[in-house]
């Protein structure tokens, strides 16, 4: 692939994710919009046409290891794995 095709395909990606991020902010604020008029009705989950929308609170435990980290350091060194990935990134 030559230098050219390989900056035109860059550009294209870096457009791409422009319009990734575009939708993706006009999704959360349509999302935003819909969980505001199920908070101002005070329901947690409506029906409208043929959709069932939920918004209501998940209660989930989760695993403090900073937390563990402090308190108990050769144990959680004991325990650490080390991985290895490439990161694909464009400046």
């Amino acid at each position: 692939m030559s230098t050219t095709e390989i900056t035109n395909k860059i550009e294209n990606i870096k457009t791409l994710q422009t319009m990734i991020d575009e939708l993706t902010a006009e999704m959360e604020a349509a999302k935003d919009e819909v969980k505001a008029e199920m908070t101002s009705r005070g329901v947690e989950e409506m029906t409208v046409s043929c959709f069932k929308v939920r918004y209501k609170d998940v209660t989930s435990n989760r695993f403090d290891s900073t937390a563990f980290k402090k308190t108990h350091s050769e144990l959680y060194e004991q325990f650490c794995k080390k991985t290895v990935s490439k990161r694909f990134s464009i400046a």
